[in-house]
């Protein structure tokens, strides 16, 4: 069967636009291998109606959402390929099983690699965060830790000073904040560190202590760690689409790639904040673009055309 779209990617961004594909009773399959970006996050905040629930919990409630239109199918599968023949899309499962569809919408995500910093990974989630917008609220007025190996530094610290003014930029070895930069925070009472991290130091993923090259331990509260976007998935050279110079895929305002019948919608676009409610709402906009094609399509038929595709 000839699907109307295939939606790569079963976070916010790939359930809403099945939500809106669904509703628009276009055959729709939903792929998620349940390898999310957030998982070791366990609140999800800023979405209203949702704030603070944990995010396996939200999956559960957009896939029941989904069960209610019988046009959208979910494989709890990853996606291996995709090639474009024709006009219509392959997709090739790792199960083996290939689904033909005349759109595709990518909404993989991305993933983050964070510093080499020893035992960065137990606090992560837990007392160090990535996204101020979404965590500042619990961490306010702590005093806190900035973590950034490079120009990040700066603009995350002056951004997380809305909600504490007890920072400490840790450049963890790199000198990547000039004398002016350094002035201007330092008379905003944010102070930089360049010495190496040796250690991150607490229990149970709270962190109490950052222990410096030389010995010396800082007491911090928790913090924010900038880390490096990578796609979770790249089919580029399949599809041929661009990125952004953030690594990011590049679409216009519809969310419509550079290669006809691809959109990309979420963190897959790599585009700066990284929220829920962002994602979702760029995949309720694929969704709705998607269908305007298809609408079109049929519209531009010759009389006949659509039963001899049949």
């Amino acid at each position: 069967m000839l699907l109307d779209c295939a939606v790569i990617g079963g976070g916010p961004a790939g359930l809403n636009a099945a939500l809106v594909l669904g509703r628009s009773r276009r055959k729709t399959v939903l792929f998620d291998d349940n390898k999310p970006r957030n998982a070791v996050t366990q609140e999800s905040h800023g979405f209203i109606t949702r704030d603070g629930i944990d995010p396996q919990e939200f999956k559960r409630i957009g896939q029941e959402e989904l069960s209610k239109y019988p046009d959208v199918s979910i494989e709890r599968q990853r996606v291996q390929r995709i090639t474009k023949v024709d006009g219509q899309f392959s997709v090739e499962a790792e199960g083996g099983e290939v689904f033909q569809a005349k759109k595709v919408i990518l909404a993989t995500g991305f993933k983050e690699a964070l510093p080499d910093i020893p035992r960065v990974h137990e606090f992560y989630g837990k007392s160090l965060f990535g996204c101020p917008f979404c965590d500042g609220w619990e961490l306010k007025d702590r005093p806190l830790a900035i973590i950034a190996e490079d120009q990040k530094a700066v603009h995350m610290a002056k951004l997380v000073s809305n909600w504490s003014e007890g920072l400490i930029i840790f450049t963890n070895g790199h000198q990547v904040i000039s004398s002016a930069e350094k002035a201007l925070l330092a008379s905003k009472g944010i102070v930089v560190n360049e010495k190496k991290i040796t250690s991150l130091i607490g229990k149970e993923g709270q962190l109490e202590k950052i222990q410096l090259e030389d010995q010396t331990e800082v007491l911090r509260k928790g913090g924010f760690v900038a880390s490096e976007w990578k796609q979770a998935a790249t089919f580029e050279y399949d599809l041929g689409y661009q990125l952004n110079e953030q690594g990011g895929i590049e679409t216009d305002r519809m969310q419509r790639t550079k290669t006809p019948g691809v959109f990309a919608c979420g963190d897959t676009r790599i585009s700066g904040a990284s929220q829920l409610i962002m994602a979702a709402s760029e995949g309720s906009m694929a969704a709705i673009a998607v269908n305007a094609e298809l609408v079109e399509e049929k519209f531009s038929e010759k009389p006949g055309q659509q039963n001899k595709k049949g």
